[in-house]
C-alpha cells in the first residue's frame, strides 16, 4: 500500500480528483506527439501507461520509488520499468528515444539544466520532449517538495540554452476548474495569514514538509465536503492546452532535438 503524500495525488482519494484530473490530461494532450521509441521520467503510479503505450513501439518508463516499479512491472509486463535517480539517465545510449515525456517532474530536479541535457542526449535526432510542471505565478503557497518553480519565461530560456525548437504552452481550466482554483486560494489565504514572520519561505523545505502535507490534505478534504459536488465532478477534459503560458496553471513545454 503505497502512502500518498499530497505531492502524489491519488486517483483513490476523492478530494485529489481535481489534481489527479488535471495531471491525467497532461497524457492526453501528449498523444498526437508520441511516436517510436518512447521514454517516461518520473512515471509515478503509471498514471498514463494505459493511454500511452498502444502508440508507441517500446516503452522506458523511470521512477525512483522502487516498490512502485515493482507493482507496474507486474501490472504492465509489456513496459520496460526500471528504478532510477537521475540525472544523469545511466543505462540510456545517446540517439535512443523518439519521444519523452516528463510531468511534475523537473521542478523536484535539483540540477535541472543537467537534466534537460540529458534528455537532449538521449533524443534522437527530430526527436521530441515533453514537459509539464507548475507555473509559479499560479502557485498559492511554497511547495516544499519542489526545488523551484518557473514562469514560463524562465523555464523558456532554460531550454533554448539546450534546444533549437522550445515551444512553450500551458495547461489551463473551464469554469469548473478555476471556481475550484478560486476556492483553493481563498482558503490557504485563510492558513498563511497566520504566517506573519513569512517563514514558508524562510525555513528549510524538510522542516515544512509534514505541516504542508497536514494542512494541504485537511484544505482538500474541507473542499470536497465543502463545494457541493465540485470536486467531484471535476474531470480531465475539465484542463485545456492553451498559448498564454503566463495564465495557465501549469506550464506546458514541448522541445525537438
Amino acid at each position: 500500500m503505497a502512502t500518498y503524500t499530497t505531492e502524489i495525488a491519488s486517483d483513490k482519494i476523492p478530494s485529489d480528483n481535481p489534481i489527479h484530473q488535471r495531471l491525467l490530461q497532461a497524457y492526453y494532450l501528449a498523444m498526437p506527439s508520441i511516436k517510436g521509441q518512447l521514454l517516461e521520467l518520473g512515471c509515478g503510479e503509471g498514471r498514463g501507461v494505459e493511454l500511452l503505450s498502444p502508440l508507441a513501439d517500446g516503452y522506458v518508463a523511470l521512477d525512483k520509488i522502487g516498490e512502485v516499479i515493482e507493482r507496474l512491472q507486474q501490472k504492465y509486463p509489456g513496459v520496460d520499468f526500471r528504478q532510477a535517480v537521475f540525472p544523469p539517465f545511466k543505462g540510456l545510449a545517446d540517439n535512443s528515444f523518439d519521444t519523452i515525456v516528463s510531468f511534475q517532474v523537473i521542478e523536484h530536479v535539483k540540477e535541472d539544466k543537467a537534466f534537460l541535457k540529458e534528455i537532449y542526449r538521449v533524443l534522437k535526432p527530430g526527436g521530441k520532449a515533453v514537459l509539464t510542471t507548475p507555473n509559479i505565478k499560479k502557485t498559492l503557497t511554497r511547495n516544499p517538495w519542489h526545488v523551484r518553480e518557473y514562469t514560463a519565461q524562465e523555464l523558456t530560456q532554460l531550454a533554448q540554452t539546450i534546444f533549437p525548437k522550445v515551444t512553450m504552452k500551458g495547461v489551463g481550466g473551464n469554469h469548473k476548474v478555476m471556481a475550484y482554483y478560486e476556492q483553493n486560494k481563498k482558503a490557504v489565504e485563510k492558513i498563511t495569514r497566520f504566517d506573519i514572520f513569512n517563514l514558508q519561505y524562510r525555513l528549510p523545505a524538510p522542516l515544512l514538509r509534514i505541516p504542508y502535507d497536514i494542512l494541504n490534505r485537511l484544505n482538500r478534504n474541507k473542499l470536497n465536503t465543502a463545494n457541493t459536488g465540485l470536486v467531484a465532478e471535476i474531470k480531465h477534459t475539465d484542463y485545456v492546452l492553451i498559448d498564454e503560458a503566463d495564465e495557465a496553471l501549469d506550464l506546458f513545454l514541448v522541445v525537438e532535438k
